[in-house]
């Protein structure tokens, strides 16, 4: 059954991402924020039943993960099931928000209008919206900040999907392994997929073209079932700019929300790019596995070295000088470009010849092991203890963060708490250090892992 999702649409300032971080029922953040890797979360699933997506998180000017407000709620009403359409109900509604209002009437997909801030005094009465066209039994009067009407919004949701509390479409009675292939256009997905389909022993079932155009389909390998996402169609016709790939945004989000494990396709025959470290930032805050998939190596020409990592003209040629092949030189320019991702293994592969096609399943299952893996706390605490000693945290003058002990709270991804005294000290190239240690003991090969650090309360004499 295919996820369903819901898409915030609106002016900036309506209050959406609050409005999703309500209903969601905890605040949607990232651990770290790392230049070109990582952005504020705009997805969040909605008690098991839903994807619900701000729009407005997607826009960021710098990025070519960027598209125009109008690209984006053309995404929303092409891929979503349903639209909320959010307004401050303490403004009157502008020329944009009816124009918005009638772009996603048009779509034919069910509208809501989503009345938020409704707590405030000067919130205006209903009748000054009815002008937006949408009916007044699909209005909701909701405030982000008190949680009025927000579970009034959410039933009246899962009644339009056809969905229950705590139904949730993505679980099956037979244990499934979700991977998605994500990428930027003509990096080779649709062929990779079509390769995956055919090299196992026995295809389940087979669900092309589905509304979000997600391609799907379910083999076996080794027992286990995969189910394969094929995320096509990132680029809408005729909405490319020079110099910058437009894709969907939702579809991709949704998908890697979906997925255990992404398959994050790279041309090797193209440098590597901004949007693909979004992507890959993308996956790891969503605490998916990832496997980095160098595509259409049969079209490298390895007989032809090449001197350095980077092209240097103040160095020439000399017979004495290292050589790499073209495959070093990629994979060297993919670990620069890479470098928050040292625990991703790295395939490179090629559709055409079915070179390590294979392989990517064989990944997908140690993967989705590692996600799995719970540490036992003494194991842990030892760890911990001998990084301590190797190098103690550095802190103010007078003043130590003391980390005293750790515990896994969770898997999928593995997440672990951190005890101790003036935890707010502690740096973050020490926690990156303490990760670095617990990796050295327990790969977690392609698995995200999360850290969080919490203060004892000091006992009083």
């Amino acid at each position: 059954m295919k996820q369903k999702i819901v898409a915030l649409i609106g002016q900036t300032n309506a209050g959406k991402s609050s409005l999703l971080n309500r209903m969601a029922k905890k605040n949607i953040a990232i651990v770290a924020r790392e230049e070109g890797t990582t952005r504020d979360n705009v997805v969040a699933k909605i008690d098991d039943c839903f994807l619900l997506i701000d729009t407005a998180g997607l826009k960021n000017p710098e990025d070519d993960f960027e598209s125009s407000i109008q690209d984006q709620i053309a995404d929303a009403v092409d891929s979503a099931d349903l639209i909320l359409l959010t307004l401050d109900s303490s403004k009157y509604p502008s020329i944009k928000d009816k124009n918005i209002a009638k772009t996603a009437l048009k779509s034919k997909k069910p509208v809501f209008l989503v009345l938020n801030k409704s707590d405030l005094g000067e919130s205006l009465e209903d009748t000054e919206f009815l002008k937006l066209g949408i009916k007044d039994y699909d209005t909701f009067r909701t405030s982000a900040t008190t949680g009025q009407g927000v579970e009034n919004l959410k039933s009246a949701i899962k009644n339009k999907l056809g969905l229950k509390t705590g139904e949730n479409p993505d679980i099956e009675k037979e244990p499934t392994i979700k991977l998605a292939l994500i990428g930027r256009p003509n990096v080779g997905k649709s062929s990779l997929f079509n390769k995956l389909a055919k090299k196992q022993q026995a295809v389940v079932s087979s669900k092309q073209g589905t509304t979000r155009d997600i391609n799907r389909v379910e083999i076996k390998y080794k027992g286990q079932k995969i189910e394969i996402l094929d995320t096509a169609g990132l680029r809408k016709p005729g909405k490319r700019e020079v110099g910058i790939e437009k894709f969907s945004a939702i579809r991709t989000l949704a998908a890697i929300e979906e997925a255990d494990i992404c398959a994050l396709l790279v041309d090797s025959k193209e440098s590597h790019s901004k949007l693909d470290q979004s992507l890959a930032g993308q996956i790891v805050e969503a605490g998916k596995g990832i496997i980095v998939v160098l595509t259409k190596a049969d079209l490298l020409d390895n007989s032809k070295p090449v001197t350095s990592i980077i092209s240097d003209k103040s160095h020439k040629t000399s017979d004495n000088q290292p050589t790499y092949t073209k495959i070093d030189h990629i994979l060297d320019n993919l670990e620069r470009d890479f470098d928050f991702l040292p625990y991703a293994p790295v395939l490179i592969t090629s559709s055409e010849t079915g070179k390590n096609v294979t392989k990517i399943f064989d990944l997908t299952l140690e993967i989705d092991a590692a996600r799995h893996t719970e540490l036992k706390t003494s194991e842990l605490n030892r760890v911990l203890r001998e990084a301590i000693v190797a190098h103690p945290p550095a802190g103010l003058k007078n003043t130590h963060p003391k980390p005293k002990y750790i515990v896994q709270t969770d898997v999928c991804p593995p997440w672990f708490v951190i005890h101790g005294r003036e935890m707010e000290l502690l740096h973050w190239s020490y926690k990156r250090y303490l990760e670095r240690k617990i990796r050295e003991a327990y790969p977690f090969v392609g698995t995200p892992i999360k850290f969080s650090f919490h203060n004892e309360k000091k006992m009083l004499k």
